[in-house]
């Protein structure tokens, strides 16, 4: 949802942008070029190898637009670590910010981690490697019911407690699941497959193993809890989430949320040209928030 995006963030020459979720940087890019001359995007990314491709991707933009290649920066940063990207740019708050709740193209492509299980790969799932433990490795230390709460709460999904079962059956065998291939196979054999066939049957769970490895719910919430500290009066938040977990979280933050006056009463959805461009992004709801001029709601 680039336009919706840039819509939605209302970027003016001068203004400072952070997106919290640099991953390709296509949101960045074009923040960027609404931004300059004078304004500042600012991208922050717990992938290491997101950050090391940002500099491509600000060489590509310097060809047509050199103005905007030059106001973006890259951290290596969670965005709940807003504070230090703010004052490493010895800034006390922002115009915008951005966050795109979704797994990047790259990440799904890469083969050690795990994002994608059409390919065999390690199970890790991490965003961030060099810190946490690998999927692999929670599903070892976890019991049976951890485990089926992880994969029903996360994933909610109704064969959690079966897949849970089937995992620590192996667990006591000693066969550990070690790689994408093992565990999709385990799940498929364990949860009917939907009738429309759009969706993987281990595609539920997956997503709850990776919410739970990086914590990104908790991590969500307190980010969305100190949102109204790190923006200008006036600023934006718009947050696209891809589930209904996600969703939740960010609708009642910005709810509750005494300074922030909320945009979206219902998420705006991609249009049917880009689900059909990229199916990826039919689960998509956008939500915007604006912090207010003065210090209460009314």
């Amino acid at each position: 949802m680039p336009d919706e995006c840039v819509a939605a963030l209302q970027p003016a020459p001068g203004s400072t942008i952070l997106d919290g979720t640099f991953g390709g940087g296509g949101h960045s890019s074009l923040l960027a070029m609404r931004v300059a001359p004078g304004g500042r995007v600012i991208g922050l990314d717990r992938d290491e190898g997101a950050v090391e491709r940002s500099q491509t991707v600000i060489d590509r933009l310097a060809v047509e637009h050199p103005q905007a290649a030059a106001a973006m920066t890259v951290y290596c940063a969670s965005y709940h670590q807003i504070d230090r990207a703010l004052a490493a740019e010895e800034l006390t708050g922002v115009d915008g910010i951005l966050l795109d709740l979704g797994l990047s193209s790259d990440q799904l492509a890469d083969r050690t981690r795990g994002f994608s299980f059409s390919v065999d790969a390690p199970l890790d799932l991490r965003f961030d490697t060099s810190s946490g433990e690998p999927a692999s490795r929670l599903l070892v230390r976890l019991s049976e019911k951890e485990i089926a709460d992880v994969i029903y709460q996360y994933g909610e999904e109704r064969f959690s407690r079966r897949i849970a079962r089937r995992i620590v059956e192996r667990r006591r065998e000693r066969q550990f699941i070690e790689t994408t291939t093992e565990l999709a196979n385990l799940v498929r054999r364990c949860v009917p497959r939907s009738r429309n066939h759009d969706i993987d049957p281990a595609t539920r769970t997956f997503q709850a193993l990776r919410i739970a490895v990086n914590d990104e719910l908790g991590i969500l919430e307190k980010t969305l809890r100190q949102a109204t500290n790190w923006l200008n009066p006036g600023g934006r938040i718009a947050v696209i989430s891809f589930h209904s977990l996600e969703d939740r979280i960010v609708k009642n933050q910005f709810r509750d949320a005494p300074q922030l006056e909320v945009i979206t009463r219902k998420p705006l959805r991609p249009s049917d040209a880009e689900v059909h461009a990229n199916p990826r992004a039919r689960s998509a709801k956008l939500r915007i928030a604006e912090k207010l001029r003065v210090a209460e709601k009314p």
